[in-house]
């Protein structure tokens, strides 16, 4: 069984054919540069090094996992030497700014790349997808001469990076950490403290590690106004750029994981590590929001990455599996039995990862868009307004796409049946990778909170406003075309019911702020659903055009339309559930007091 074929067709189909990304291209500043010939020829070649590099690597880095040895760490076999690949064929420089030695190109043409490394190796892909968060925050908060010292090993790759936040006594809550930052009469820093769950904290696959890490200076405030960032390099850097001696920082140990086990999740002490601040004192926490935000939508990717393995994998099982007899008759008359994908059932679960994964790929590569206008646009309002848009689209992103990610990594195995539970197949291996996408990065109750709370009641609803504009815009124009009736019709309704929960949500919050906490996750869940039915209507209604106009490859059209129609008549209704069980409110969370949680 193949480990992974990269869909090009699905992904270009999204890219050119439905959200317009040669326009999109053109309209950024050097997107000249990026022709639908040259981005083509780039996704093709990053195709072959995933399918024929990465993907082998995938199960030997599962059962392989890192190697401790007082405090240094040895990858997987073949990880080192693929990384290697990478950075020779220039892809970790391929859409940073030619200033620091990148190649320009824009950043959605990377998180293409990045869907499909993830795809082929996720615990591999972690350790260069580290890096950029590290860069943007450095090209956005850090002093010329920080940016002349680092960014320029780090954008051609023989550099890596990672964020260290969390500590063992907090995780979310940042304003409880310890981590000291002492000042020194050179400007430097003495960095001491414990770091836990830091990926890609320590390897033997590039000679320096940048690590961005959040402390507190002597005199900081208490709580998350007391935070500032800084640059700890695991080798310290001479004055030439050059590789120095060793900082006093090392890994402590390796975290024994579910999943994930090809990259290395580490403890990493700081003992007096020299480090530089980056950004203003006491503002670590905006600065890091940068790193955070790219990590975000990456982890998104991770739920569309796990969705994709699933369901090419269990597709080729079920069309190869001979089980029982379809009961509207044979199928396959002249073998024993007919091949699974007939079955009713199977096909629930087979509709389910591809309606799940293509409509995530929409909106993850329409977020990318939005990314693309920030880092370049010259149009200071189409930039802030696709900043706008990208923090609404962020949490929903980051949250759904893996909760439903690893709800079509479990179908996939499902599809299996007793053979998905087995190693060989890496069903299992899928699902137990796919796991940890909920939890860093923020867990889904905190991108709840970030959505229902920060982004949409904070701001009396205008964020919301700001996409359901969007989405009642496209149902405007399709007014009159009745073969997509039965798609918008539907759409406009959720479209405007978003707005009212909303609104009754904010009510309740008046008299129990608990209110927000108790709907957020049921808000964020169907915000997904509602985000991805746009998405979907407007694959039906592309889809039914060129069906209209006689376009080649019309089965791949119909597909489309069919696998929209699925989606609105079997996933869709799920946000029936959720709306009552967001206006059930608050009570039935709180009424019992917490000791009689007990048996």
């Amino acid at each position: 069984m193949s480990d992974y074929k990269a869909p090009l067709r699905e992904i270009q189909y999204v890219m050119w054919e439905l959200l317009g990304y040669e326009q999109h291209y053109q309209s950024l500043p050097g997107g000249d540069e990026a022709s639908s010939d040259v981005v083509n020829a780039v996704i093709e070649e990053g195709a072959k090094f995933c399918e024929n590099v990465l993907a082998p690597l995938n199960a030997v880095g599962d059962r392989e996992g890192c190697t401790w040895n007082d405090g240094e760490v040895t990858t997987p076999t073949g990880f080192k030497e693929a990384y290697q690949q990478y950075v020779e064929a220039g892809w970790p420089s391929m859409c940073h700014h030619e200033e620091h030695g990148g190649q320009g190109l824009p950043q959605s043409l990377g998180t293409i790349l990045s869907e499909m490394v993830g795809s082929a190796n996720w615990s591999w892909g972690m350790y260069p997808g580290l890096s950029h968060g590290c860069m943007n925050t450095l090209e956005a908060h850090g002093t010329a001469e920080q940016k002349e010292q680092y960014l320029g090993k780090l954008v051609e790759g023989s550099w890596t990076g990672t964020m260290c936040l969390t500590e063992p006594h907090c995780g979310t809550d940042l304003g409880m950490l310890r981590t000291k930052a002492e000042p020194n009469a050179d400007g430097s820093y003495n960095i001491s403290g414990t770091k836990i769950f830091i990926s890609a904290g320590e390897h033997d696959m590039s000679e320096n590690i940048i690590h961005i890490v959040l402390a507190r200076l002597p005199d900081a405030p208490a709580g998350t106004k007391g935070i500032s960032l800084f640059i700890v390099p695991k080798f310290n850097v001479n004055a030439d750029g050059s590789v120095g001696d060793r900082n006093t920082l090392k890994c402590g140990s390796l975290e024994h994981k579910m999943g994930i086990h090809g990259n290395s999740t580490c403890v990493m002490n700081f003992d007096g590590a020299k480090g530089f601040l980056i950004g203003p004192p006491n503002k670590g926490l905006n600065c890091m929001f940068t790193f955070m935000n790219t990590a975000r939508v990456g982890t998104a990717l991770q739920g569309l990455a796990h969705a994709e393995v699933g369901f090419q994998k269990s597709l080729e099982y079920a069309r190869d599996r001979l089980q029982m007899r379809s009961l509207s008759g044979p199928k396959n008359p002249d073998g024993p039995a007919d091949p699974i994908i007939v079955h009713p059932d199977v096909r629930r679960m087979l509709l389910t990862q591809k309606a799940l994964a293509e409509g995530a790929r929409m909106l993850i590569y329409y977020t990318a868009q939005q990314v693309d206008i920030v880092d370049r646009s010259t149009d200071e309002d189409a930039r802030k307004a696709a900043d706008e848009l990208l923090g609404f689209l962020t949490p929903i992103a980051k949250a759904f796409v893996t909760e439903t990610g690893f709800e079509a990594a479990n179908l996939g195995l499902q599809c299996f049946g007793g053979h998905g539970f087995i190693a060989e197949w890496g069903m299992e291996q899928n699902v137990r990778d796919c796991r940890i996408s909920m939890l860093y990065e923020g867990t889904t109750g905190i991108q709840a909170l970030d959505l229902l709370g920060r982004k949409v009641l904070m701001t009396n609803g205008e964020s919301l406003k700001r996409f359901t504009k969007i989405v009642h815009k496209f149902c405007k124009a399709q007014e009159g075309n009745d073969k997509v009736t039965e798609f918008i019709t539907p759409l406009m309704a959720i479209n405007k019911e978003w707005g009212e929960l909303t609104m009754h949500i904010g009510l309740l919050a008046m008299e129990n702020p608990e209110e927000v906490g108790a709907a957020s996750v049921d808000f964020l869940m169907y915000s997904g659903y509602a985000t991805l039915a746009y998405f979907w209507a407007m694959a039906a209604a592309d889809a039914q055009a060129k069906l209209d106009s006689g376009a080649a490859d019309a089965a791949f059209y119909e597909a489309k339309l069919k696998t929209a129609r699925f989606y609105y008549q079997r996933l869709l209704p799920r946000t029936r559930a959720l709306v009552d069980t967001m206006k059930s409110g608050a009570n039935n969370l709180m009424a019992l007091e917490a000791e009689h949680f007990a048996f």
